[in-house]
C-alpha cells in the first residue's frame, strides 16, 4: 500500500485553510477523529455523561487494543493519560531513587524530562548522568555502555528530540539495558504515529507518547506502556479509585494491569478520539506513513539548504520529518510570523526547551517545520519560497 495523498487531504478539513507544517506540535485531526470526539460529546449532551460512557464503551475501550497494536504490546500493559508528559512522569516518579543512584539520559532530552530529573535529584540525591553524543550528533551508544554500572537504576531516552530531525538509536540502547538488567524508559512523544514502534524490538520497559502530534488525535491525550514484568514492581506516585481498590480501612490493593496509572475521571470523548486516530493511522500503515514522512522531510531540507543565509540544524545518522533551521539575521519568531502570513504553520523550538543540546551546539531559537503524509510537494515549495523571499529582503 502507498499513501493516497488526495484521499488523506479530503479526510483532513484543515488542508482547505492552511499549509500545516507543525505536526510535531499538534497535527490536523482527520474527519473520523473529529466525528468520534464530537459524536461522544453530543451523546453526553443527549443522555448524560455516565450513560454515554456505558453506551459508547466499546469505542472508548478500543483505546487499549489500538495502542497495543500500534506498539506491539498487550492491552493490559497500557494506560490512558492526559499527555505524554504526564504519562512519562507517572512512570519516572514511580521509581524509588535513593542517594547515590544514577539515571542515564541524553544530551537532547526534553525540558519536562530534565525538570523531573532535577527535581528528583534535589529530593532524593539521585545523580543524573548525561551520555555524550557521537560524531553524528546522536547519543553515543558506546559511551552510554561505558557509563553503565551497579549504580544505574534507570536509562531514560527521548526517541525523537524536540529541536531537530534526530532519531536516537533506541533499540541499540535497549540491548544495553537488557544486558545490564536496567529498566529502560523511552519518550516516544514525537515518534508515535510518525514511524514504526515495537516495544520488544526497542527493548524498553516503559514508553510514553501523546495523541495530538503525529497520531493526529485530540489534544489532552496520551498513553503509557509499562511492561508487565516492570508493572508489578512500580507503584504510581498518586492513586485514586481507578488505580487501586480500598479493601479494608487500613489497606488498599493496586490494580494488576496498566490502568493502575490512570485516574478515575477521564476525557472520554478525547479517549474515543485517540482510539479512532490510532486505528486511522494503522489503516494507512505506519511503515508507509514513515516512508512518506521521511521523504517529505528530506525534500524540505533540500529546498531550504538552497537558500542563501539558511542553515539546517538537524543532526543524527537517521533523520525524520522534523526540520529545524535558522535564517541569518532573522529571529525565529519573525520567520514564523512571515510564514503565518502566507497561511503556513510552523513553530519555534526554543533554546530553553532543550538547553543542554542548545548550549553544547551553540544553537539559537530555531524555526521548526514538521511534515506529515498529507502534505504535498507544492506546500513545501510554498514554504521554501516564503523563506527565500524573507532571506532576499535582508
Amino acid at each position: 500500500m502507498t499513501i493516497d495523498v488526495e484521499r488523506a487531504r479530503r479526510d483532513t478539513p484543515g488542508c482547505e485553510h492552511v499549509i500545516h507544517l507543525n505536526n510535531a506540535g499538534s497535527s490536523l485531526p482527520p474527519t473520523p477523529v473529529l466525528e468520534a470526539v464530537v459524536g461522544h460529546l453530543e451523546l453526553e449532551a443527549r443522555i448524560g455523561g455516565y450513560e454515554a460512557h456505558e453506551q459508547n464503551g466499546e469505542a472508548i475501550d478500543r483505546f487499549y487494543g489500538a495502542v497495543a497494536e500500534l506498539i506491539g504490546a498487550q492491552p493490559e500493559e497500557i494506560a490512558f493519560c492526559s499527555s505524554a508528559t504526564r504519562a512519562w512522569d507517572l512512570a519516572f516518579y514511580a521509581f524509588a531513587f535513593r542517594s547515590g543512584d544514577r539515571v542515564l539520559t541524553t544530551v537532547a532530552d526534553y525540558i519536562s524530562n530534565y525538570l523531573a530529573y532535577l527535581q528528583s535529584s534535589r529530593r532524593t540525591g539521585m545523580e543524573l548522568v548525561i551520555a555524550p553524543n557521537d560524531e553524528h550528533g546522536q547519543v553515543s551508544v558506546d559511551a552510554l555502555r561505558e557509563l553503565v554500572d551497579e549504580r544505574v537504576k534507570l536509562i531514560a531516552v527521548t526517541h525523537v528530540p524536540t529541536n531537530g530531525g534526530l532519531v536516537n538509536p533506541v533499540a541499540e540502547i535497549g540491548a544495553i539495558a537488557r544486558d545490564a538488567g536496567i529498566p529502560y524508559l523511552v519518550d516516544a512523544c514525537q515518534s508515535a504515529g510518525q514511524m514504526p514502534l515495537d516495544v520488544d524490538a526497542i527493548g524498553c520497559d516503559a514508553l510514553s507518547a501523546t495523541g495530538r502530534k503525529f497520531l493526529r488525535g485530540p489534544r489532552g491525550t496520551g498513553f503509557l506502556y509499562v511492561r508487565r514484568s516492570l508493572l508489578e514492581r512500580l507503584e504510581p506516585p498518586m492513586l485514586d479509585m481507578r488505580a487501586a481498590e480500598w479493601v479494608a480501612r487500613d489497606r488498599y490493593e493496586l490494580r494488576a494491569d496498566g490502568r493502575r496509572f490512570e485516574e478515575w475521571e477521564q476525557d472520554y470523548a478525547a479517549k474515543a478520539g485517540l482510539a479512532r486516530a490510532i486505528d486511522y493511522a494503522l489503516e494507512w500503515g505506519i511503515e508507509d506513513i514513515w516512508e512518506r514522512v521521511r521523504a517529505l522531510g528530506e525534500t524540505l531540507r533540500s529546498g531550504l539548504e538552497g537558500i542563501d543565509g539558511v542553515t539546517i540544524r538537524d543532526s543524527g545518522d537517521l533523520r525524520c520529518g522534523i526540520v529545524t533551521f535558522e535564517v541569518a539575521g532573522v529571529a525565529a519568531e519573525r520567520v514564523k510570523a512571515a510564514l503565518a502570513e502566507a497561511r503556513i504553520n510552523v513553530t519555534v523550538s526554543e533554546r530553553a526547551h532543550a538547553r543542554v543540546d542548545a548550549e553544547e551546539r551553540g544553537l539559537p531559537d530555531l524555526v521548526r517545520a514538521s511534515v506529515h503524509y498529507f502534505n504535498t510537494d507544492d506546500e513545501l515549495e510554498a514554504a521554501v519560497q516564503t523563506v527565500t523571499s524573507l532571506a532576499d529582503a535582508l
